[in-house]
């Protein structure tokens, strides 16, 4: 979905063509590695949006190569980006891999669960070096935006670090509870008469 609205909100900026588009999307989130988004997306999410009415073909560009197709956003793009603005961005912590990899630990005898946290922390602080050493090279004065992006992402980081510390704490009384198990059952079809 925020693809999708990431290429109203570009086109109403202003109309470019899909490799503009691409361009400018990685421009804006700082570049490939935070936001790898192929052309490839960029001109299946156009068809998308033109055959719902949100964009449309605004020309075509052809300056000694292939044509490009040169898009706007519709009134009902902008109507539809205004009411991705109006409504917050959840996101579902709950779906975490690392904490169903935890939980799996604790039910197969030859895995560790402390060695677990141990290679998640390591991999967490490695992440952190990496984040902290590119936010070190951005200018404040010219990239704020992408400045305030990555201390985002670093007191995620730092959080999650912090959440495993606490479970670690607590792994001796977490093995010591049954691991949950879903509820029983009745197998086959119910009797006629009851649903």
């Amino acid at each position: 979905m925020s693809v999708r609205n990431a290429i109203l909100g570009l086109l109403a900026n202003r109309p470019r063509h899909g490799y503009e588009l691409h361009d400018a999307f990685e421009a804006m989130v700082g570049g490939e590695q935070n936001w790898d988004i192929k052309p490839a997306q960029v001109y299946t999410t156009l068809s998308r949006l033109e055959k719902k009415g949100l964009v449309i073909e605004d020309g075509i560009e052809q300056a000694g190569g292939p044509e490009k197709h040169i898009y706007t956003v519709t009134a009902a793009g902008l109507t539809e980006l205004q009411e991705w603005f109006a409504q917050p961005v959840l996101s579902d912590r709950r779906r975490d891999e690392f904490f169903l990899k935890l939980m799996l630990s604790l039910t197969i005898p030859d895995a560790d669960p402390r060695r677990l946290i141990y290679v998640q922390r390591a991999g967490l602080y490695k992440e952190l070096h990496t984040l902290t050493a590119q936010r070190s090279q951005v200018d404040p004065q010219t990239e704020l935006a992408y400045l305030l992006l990555m201390d985002q992402a670093i007191m995620h980081l730092e959080a999650d670090l912090r959440w495993l510390e606490m479970v670690e704490a607590r792994l001796d009384e977490i093995c010591r509870q049954p691991v949950p198990e879903p509820s029983e059952r009745p197998r086959g079809r119910p009797p006629k008469g009851e649903s």
